[in-house]
């Protein structure tokens, strides 16, 4: 019957489950030998691109416009009506293969995945986790309705960005404390929605009979090969060499700045003398996108093609607008064999490289869509992070206007350097996040918004010296609020700081041999999900580890760089 199966999303986009349903009971009936399996595999993933794609389209118009009560209407209809059903069917599929101790060539991490999975599966989880997605959507809505009076106009807080590199420090404190009065106003929502989390949170962990929330997430999220303590392991790591590397940061730019501390609205300054004008790469989305692609022509050809086509099938989504979520995204239309990158642009520097990096993920989709199965694209993100990230990098050569890109030769070393700079400040940032992730989701006070203000500043002063936020309290405490990854996609973001060490890693080889390292960079991505996670490191150049000798090596490697780019 899979001869019937439509691949035109405007047509399975508003599909119900009775019409998925079909598809799914063939499978499940179906006889699974030795000799059946291939085209049963084969018929199986077509069904789970199609739920999947569905998914991802409906997402994407909840995001691109969160004031569209239709389509918010239509993604929480397929999250309450479709979904559940969904992966009640999975299941039975996943049970069927095992059960067949069938094991397909290539199809030896999926497997390990689905033993994984179908031992976690309860099916009283499955309306507390269509629960989990209508909060998350309810943060973005609330996030992505926030905006301020700024000159006389109405103006999304994305959009004060480019303010906050203004040279007149009285300029970016006023917005700064604009801005963090207003996200001040939702406390009160954002706690009530926190507090429905936790206890979705806890309740799936029950099902599952597991002692907390991060233990059911660590199974759910796949993480076979490191621990929680490695995870705690890394924070001290970090507090060894980072945070004084960082430190030293603030400490320069501070002298810079001739200022007697660093402020918060100082951080998204140039880290460079304020006689320097801010950097405006771009005036439009259109710019954005004819410079990024010659950019991506230096980098590699193949790479430059895939961009092509992203430019030519409408498969970008870049300027901020009122209503629109917040953040930045790359998603897959598994059908379709595309990605869809959605961003929110204001002509800052930072817009660059989110372009770069979220075309990593974009580029990651088109090297895996030559394999057959849709369970051998379940990537880890502490690998896919290391496709997006190592572009910004392996990109980072080629930003000047003689390259086709976006500065002079002056200020693309100085981008450079503050990219790099940046890099650095990352992991102790990224240490308060993942601290408070394992806190939060572990233990009893994780419930009550006031004792996770305490447990944000305590994590702060922890990592985050160097930076004065006297008379700031109400607006420190609550940055766990403006971290969407904490409300969104628990415990996703250690991942960034594994893979920034892997990518730090992919760029030290292209250092010596760039052809080379984007050779290697891409062959790691067409693996998939199909060997381990050490394996896709290796595979790239790299080594999965991120202990306090191999951050010491990457500092090490990132600062004498900084010092030969400023010495230019």
């Amino acid at each position: 019957m899979f001869t019937t199966l439509t691949d035109k999303p405007q047509e399975f986009i508003t599909w119900n489950w009775l019409q998925f349903e079909p598809y799914y009971n063939d499978l499940i009936a179906r006889s699974l030998t030795a000799e059946t399996v291939a085209a049963w595999l084969t018929d199986w993933s077509r069904i789970g691109r199609t739920v999947s794609e569905t998914y991802a389209r409906l997402h994407v118009a909840a995001t691109l416009n969160t004031a569209d009560a239709e389509a918010e209407r239509r993604y929480l209809t397929f999250l309450s009506e479709v979904y559940p059903k969904v992966e009640e069917a999975e299941q039975k599929l996943k049970l069927k293969l095992l059960d067949s101790r069938l094991e397909p060539a290539g199809f030896e991490i999926p497997l390990r995945n689905m033993r994984a999975e179908a031992d976690l599966f309860r099916a009283a989880n499955l309306p507390l986790q269509t629960e989990r997605h209508k909060l998350g959507s309810q943060y973005d809505k609330t996030v992505g309705a926030q905006t301020i009076n700024w000159e006389g106009k109405e103006t999304t807080l994305t959009q004060l960005r480019p303010v906050y590199q203004q040279p007149d420090r009285s300029v970016r404190e006023q917005a700064w404390r604009l801005a963090t009065d207003r996200w001040l106003a939702d406390r009160e929502s954002i706690n009530s929605l926190w507090s429905k989390m936790i206890d979705v949170r806890r309740q799936l962990a029950k099902n599952a009979d597991e002692p907390d929330y991060r233990a059911y997430r660590w199974r759910e999220l796949l993480r076979f090969d490191y621990t929680p303590e490695d995870c705690v392991n890394f924070q001290r790591a970090i507090e060894e060499v980072a945070v004084p590397a960082a430190t030293r940061i603030y400490d320069k730019a501070r002298r810079r700045m001739g200022v007697a501390t660093l402020r918060p609205w100082d951080l998204d300054l140039d880290l460079y003398p304020v006689s320097f004008p801010a950097l405006h790469p771009f005036r439009d989305v259109d710019e954005l996108i004819g410079k990024t692609a010659a950019i991506f022509q230096r980098v590699d050809p193949q790479l430059a093609g895939y961009y092509d086509t992203l430019r030519h099938e409408g498969l970008l989504d870049l300027a901020n607008r009122k209503g629109k979520a917040p953040g930045g995204y790359c998603t897959e239309f598994p059908i379709s064999q595309r990605p869809f990158i959605f961003m929110n642009a204001v002509g800052v520097r930072d817009d660059v490289r989110t372009m770069l990096h979220e075309s990593g993920h974009a580029f990651h989709v088109f090297e895996t869509n030559h394999l057959p199965y849709l369970q051998q694209l379940q990537i880890g993100m502490e690998f896919a992070e290391v496709a997006s990230m190592s572009m910004e990098l392996l990109a980072a050569p080629y930003l000047s206007a003689r390259d086709g890109g976006f500065y002079s030769e002056v200020e693309a070393a100085r981008d450079r350097v503050d990219h790099l700079e940046r890099i650095i400040l990352f992991w102790p940032y990224m240490a308060v996040v993942d601290a408070f992730q394992h806190w939060a989701n572990t233990e009893p006070d994780g419930r009550d918004p006031d004792r996770c203000d305490q447990k944000w500043a305590e994590l702060w002063r922890r990592f985050m010296p160097g930076v004065d936020w006297s008379d700031l309290d109400a607006a420190l405490m609550t940055g766990w609020h403006r971290k969407q990854h904490i409300h969104r996609s628990p415990f996703y973001y250690v991942e960034y700081g594994m893979a920034q060490l892997g990518a730090v890693q992919v760029w030290r080889n292209a250092l010596s041999d760039q052809a080379g390292a984007v050779a290697r960079y891409r062959q790691a991505l067409s693996l998939g999900g199909t060997v381990p996670l050490p394996d896709l490191y290796a595979a790239a150049g790299a080594k999965f580890a991120f202990d306090a000798a191999m951050l010491r090596d990457a500092v090490s490697l990132i600062e004498s760089t900084i010092a030969r780019l400023e010495s230019m």
